[in-house]
């Protein structure tokens, strides 16, 4: 963050003691909001913020260049954490751990506020169980060209599959383009078996509406659907919780919705000006659902008699990679957003008839994660290019390597 240019604000929160730096300076342009006003907001919704991010481990998402630049993700709590921030000790599958910050009460709030974070992204774990997840989430991402209408219809299936499955399904907008569905689970089983529950709600999802929605996890073969995330349940993800500020220029909030209001309600409705009001007024639509813990058992047991979903062919060449069923050339790999959206553009201009050919859901720029930030990844789909006309792979426009001078520890 900028050197500060203003004496820091000492708030009491509670009986704790927390420092705001730099409390004037301008994270949100459009609306004029401060650093100041964003922990403001998060204490006005604060039952409903921990009521999802409070006790769990949590990714520090720190924005702290501000939001032209890419935040860095922080796994470990930083050294000089006050007193009222717990934390707790994540094992991955690679053999890493790393001590994570939980906080409890609106001081933690506060307090990751202040080192850059806009959202919350807290493990679905508790800091008390770090095997046993008692969160499920449903992530209804929209490929490009798919409207609201359809989102909505999607997670009206995702209710009524959950229901049929003896689930509860708690919707609020991701604060971006698409919808999350959480899903409280008694802890009574590990992360494999609720991955494997979220990819049999995917597929049942996509069965009973095709063409809609789809589980399929390679993105060129999605078409113009609504892609039910289920790999957002792995052991390693974490999602923007429940009235996360998002880094959008009119500062959107992941919003708590009850399904009364999905289909008339819009995602840019809901920002850190109108939802105090809201929360304030309505309360927390979320409010049950620490009540509403339900099993596994139906889920799992739809998962055998799918049988194992489709894995897509392997390369004959040794390397065991997938090979793609779609005519995919990579353009670039670059290290922000706008980097990647320029060299679509220039090879646009470069192919001037291909480009006319494309569908919207052909262009696929995707954030991938790094060793501690994104880079952007940008490829085009020439399934509806006439294979005459198809360019062919180039060298990319750019070649950045989000490895480069690390060491492989």
């Amino acid at each position: 963050m900028s050197p500060a240019k203003t004496p820091a604000e000492i708030l009491d929160i509670d009986g704790h003691e927390v420092r705001v730096t730099s409390p004037d300076r301008v994270v949100f342009a459009e609306p004029g909001l401060t650093k100041l006003d964003l922990v403001r907001y998060y204490l006005a919704v604060a039952e409903g913020a921990l009521r999802g991010a409070g006790g769990r481990p949590m990714v520090l998402k720190r924005f702290s260049k501000g939001l032209d630049q890419e935040p860095f993700f922080q796994k470990r709590v930083p050294e000089n954490h006050p007193a009222f921030i717990d934390t707790a000790t994540l094992r991955y599958a690679s053999g890493t751990s790393a001590e994570e910050t939980v906080i409890r009460d609106a001081a933690g709030l506060a307090w990751v506020v202040n080192l850059g974070c806009l959202d919350l992204n807290p493990h679905p774990v508790r800091a008390e169980d770090l095997d046993h997840p008692d969160e499920l989430r449903v992530d209804l991402d929209p490929m490009p060209g798919v409207d609201w209408s359809q989102i909505v219809d999607v997670a009206f299936i995702a209710r009524d599959v959950l229901h049929d499955h003896g689930l509860v399904g708690w919707p609020k907008t991701s604060g971006s383009r698409g919808l999350h569905i959480l899903v409280r689970l008694r802890p009574e089983w590990n992360f494999a078996d609720v991955r494997l529950a979220s990819e049999t709600l995917a597929r049942e999802v996509e069965n009973r509406a095709p063409g809609l929605a789809t589980a399929r996890w390679w993105k060129e073969e999605r078409g113009e659907s609504v892609f039910v995330d289920f790999n957002q349940n792995a052991k390693d993800r974490t999602v923007a919780s429940a009235y996360s500020v998002r880094a959008l220029p009119d500062a959107r909030v992941s919003t708590p919705l009850t399904w009364d209001e999905v289909r008339s309600r819009r995602p840019d409705e809901f920002t850190v000006l109108t939802v105090p009001e809201r929360f304030a007024t309505l309360g927390d639509p979320h409010a049950g659902i620490d009540d509403a813990a339900g099993s596994l058992d139906a889920l799992l047991a739809l998962a055998k008699e799918l049988g194992p979903a489709e894995k897509p062919p392997r390369g004959s060449d040794g390397s065991g990679r997938r090979v793609s069923t779609m005519p995919l050339i990579e353009v670039a790999r670059t290290k922000t957003k706008p980097e990647a959206l320029e060299a679509l553009e220039t090879w646009k201009q470069r192919h001037p008839d291909a480009t006319s050919a494309l569908h919207p859901a052909d262009v696929l720029v995707d954030g991938m994660r790094g060793s501690s930030s994104l880079w952007y990844r940008v490829r085009v789909n020439l399934q509806h290019v006439p294979d005459a006309e198809r360019p062919a792979q180039e060298g990319l426009i750019a070649d950045y390597d989000p490895w480069a001078g690390r060491s492989p520890s």
